[in-house]
């Protein structure tokens, strides 16, 4: 599958941009594990375009996450003009546009999944960071469409096609459905089958484990995979999924011993990147999917939450892992 230029093979696998997940150290491990092309968060347009520290701190990456893209997102041209032009000016290999995100106070600001109620709105965002992003490809995420009463999506992919738009991923989900219930990939066939649709069509939703990813390919048509929730605590199901998907064998789970070299690497890689403060409130998204279903493990979960720095966690996932506590009868 290519995006303009980007190569990223036979069926790749994509990590799905999610708020106050996606960051720089999670998308090095992601990309480790076997994700062909990571992105940010999704970042502010009038954030970009003020300078924002923080979305600025959102853009940081190092060379091992490549490919990498950045998305953004707005509900004026103007700002999403002038951010995408940043954003390309920070050298990622793919700027993207979230059409998708169905939160109230992004919605309101005529931004995320705004746009798919008003697909002229959809059609002026998306050709402004066309128009502005002279040398990396523009792609798009977005939903279906705002309520079952109004999918467009085939139409809205033909036209971003139009605009110059390199591929496109859709959560199979409404706005309204947020994400309840279940994505319906039986309109990523639809998309997929539309007359005149060229560019690759990435399909997301519901895919957590790597039978999901094999099994959406099959049934779909589609181009690529993205993973979202289904990656967090679990990086290895980029690497499982991709053997599952060539060989038909499935790799073991991760061992418990597994899990905690893997958290705790990724909490010195977070303070590291973020600072100490920030870099343990961030990790607590992630603790909980590290640690799922092991055994005992529900008064460590509790007890690195209270902690506020880094070395007090380790030692506690340390001495959970080296006195095999999750081994001993519950």
């Amino acid at each position: 599958m290519k995006i303009g230029n980007l190569d990223l093979g036979h069926k790749p696998l994509l990590l799905a941009p999610m708020e106050d997940v996606t960051d720089s150290p999670f998308r090095t491990i992601c990309r480790r594990k076997g994700a062909n092309i990571v992105y940010t968060e999704f970042i502010s347009s009038e954030a970009i375009i003020r300078d924002s520290d923080q979305a600025m701190h959102k853009m940081d990456f190092s060379e091992k996450e490549r490919p990498f893209g950045v998305q953004i997102f707005g509900g004026r041209e103007e700002a999403m003009d002038g951010a995408a032009r940043i954003a390309e000016s920070n050298n990622p290999d793919v700027v993207d546009i979230n059409f998708g995100c169905p939160v109230y106070k992004i919605v309101k600001k005529g931004a995320g999944s705004a746009c798919l109620k008003d697909m002229g709105l959809m059609e002026r965002m998306a050709g402004s960071v066309v128009d502005a992003v002279e040398n990396k490809p523009v792609t798009v995420k977005t939903r279906l469409g705002w309520d079952y009463r109004t999918i467009k999506i085939q139409e809205a992919a033909l036209m971003l096609q139009d605009l110059g738009v390199k591929a496109l991923t859709v959560h199979a989900r409404t706005r309204n459905q947020k994400y309840k219930g279940d994505a319906q990939w039986q309109w990523l066939k639809k998309l997929k089958n539309t007359p005149g649709l060229e560019i690759p069509v990435i399909g997301n939703g519901d895919v957590t484990t790597p039978q999901d990813a094999k099994r959406m390919f099959d049934e779909t048509g589609v181009d690529g995979v993205m993973i979202g929730r289904g990656a967090i605590g679990n990086p290895w199901i980029f690497e499982r999924a991709h053997h599952y998907i060539e060989t038909g064998e499935l790799l073991p789970e991760p061992t418990v011993d597994d899990r905690i070299e893997l958290c705790a690497d990724q909490l010195r890689r977070s303070v590291d990147h973020h600072g100490e403060r920030y870099g343990v409130i961030i990790m607590k998204k992630h603790y909980g999917q590290y640690l799922k279903g092991v055994r005992n493990s529900r008064q460590l979960r509790a007890a690195i939450m209270e902690e506020k720095e880094m070395q007090p966690i380790l030692d506690l996932l340390f001495q959970f892992k080296d006195q095999k506590m999750y081994a001993e009868a519950s």
